[in-house]
């Protein structure tokens, strides 16, 4: 087909709404990727955080709306919230009805409740993106307004009834990098061979990682001990401490606020000790590495939790809540976890087989399936 022959249902938009938070905006671009491959025409509805992002999408056209949370502390903050949510809908409603688009994506986050709701007041075939296994506020409010639901788990909690009946579970996108240790088998430490442990902390609250991880490794046998390779990521304040620690007691340890070949990394881990965001649990599933997760204790509506018990339920990872994450606990842990191989294996094909490599695809399947009206995503 040329150009001068485009197919009618491309030539409308298919127009994506996300936030500046990374775990909205990653999922939002490599939708962005797949949708521009199969030749659709692009928008992209953000806020003032989101227009940085737009420019790594060669070809889109991004408009800023208005958006406010709802919720909060003082009336006064709550009025605001309410009157911005007002007026990005009416902002929105106006942009859609001149965009004529084919399909409106959301990806969660307040950003994206003006918008969806304007789309859906408009009758146009909206879809929505629930990266952990917890619907988040934003989504509880769109759900029920929408009409089809791409979840990241199996089980999402909070979706129940009729909302159930129009969720079709696709994954969570992940990096190219990550994609690329789907087919790497996990190989089991060796019997007196080396042990690489990867400690990520994510964006938010490192600080417990990096007070209790150096104290249970002190704790560990002499000889274990010495089998580890040590590859941890902590806040750039938290370095000095931490790399003296490990130094006093002989670890072979890497210490940075980041690693550029995280991905790397992750392939060669035999096990992981993490957070359970949304995209952190992406990858260790995709990639099929086992995993200690720690789910943030002050995360909304303690979404990581529910993340995490999703890996575990899969066989693939253990649990430990940030009032059970103790030196000595943690060193238990990780005393029967490093003696025996064969565990650690399981966990790896738990953890490989609750990922979804293919989740940008079955994204884009599901939003180009809505232009028929239809929610076949095959």
């Amino acid at each position: 087909m040329t150009m001068t022959e485009r197919d009618p249902k491309r030539a409308s938009p298919i127009v994506l709404v996300a936030g500046g938070t990374g775990g909205h905006v990653f999922p939002a671009e490599a939708l962005a990727g797949e949708l521009s491959g199969l030749g659709h025409a692009l928008a992209l509805l953000t806020d003032s955080r989101g227009a940085a992002w737009s420019k790594s999408i060669a070809g889109i056209t991004t408009y800023a709306v208005r958006a406010g949370r709802v919720s909060g502390v003082g009336l006064a903050r709550r009025a605001k919230g309410v009157l911005d949510l007002i007026l990005g809908t009416l902002q929105s409603r106006r942009l859609l009805r001149r965009l004529t688009p084919s399909v409106v994506v959301g990806f969660g986050g307040y950003t994206s409740v003006p918008a969806l709701m304007a789309a859906s007041s408009l009758r146009l075939p909206t879809l929505i993106h629930e990266q952990n296994a917890f619907l988040g506020r934003a989504n509880r409010l769109l759900a029920p307004r929408v009409t089809a639901i791409a979840t990241s788990f199996p089980k999402v909690e909070k979706i129940t009834g009729a909302m159930a009946r129009k969720a079709v579970l696709t994954g969570n996108p992940v990096r190219q990098a990550v994609r690329a240790l789907r087919d790497i088998p996990y190989q089991a430490p060796a019997a007196g061979g080396e042990i690489h442990l990867l400690v990520t902390g994510g964006s938010q609250g490192a600080r417990i990682l990096s007070e209790v991880i150096p104290a249970s490794l002190a704790a560990l046998d002499e000889d274990l001990r010495a089998r580890i390779r040590l590859a941890q990521q902590c806040r750039p304040e938290d370095i000095d401490a931490v790399s003296a620690a490990y130094a006093e007691m002989g670890l072979a340890a890497e210490v940075a606020p980041f690693f550029e070949d995280l991905a790397a990394r992750l392939g060669r881990a035999h096990l992981v000790i993490c957070r359970s965001g949304a995209s952190t649990v992406a990858e260790l599933t995709v990639a099929g590495r086992p995993a200690i997760l720690v789910p943030y204790a002050h995360a909304a509506d303690d979404h990581q939790s529910f993340n995490a018990r999703a890996v575990v339920v899969a066989g693939g990872a253990k649990m430990m809540a940030e009032s059970e994450f103790t030196p000595a606990a943690l060193a238990a842990a990780l005393t029967e976890l490093l003696t025996q191989p064969e565990t650690l294996a399981a966990m790896a094909r738990g953890a490989h087989g609750a990922g979804h490599a293919d989740a940008a695809g079955a994204l884009a399947r599901l939003a180009t399936s809505l232009i028929d009206g239809g929610r076949d995503p095959s």
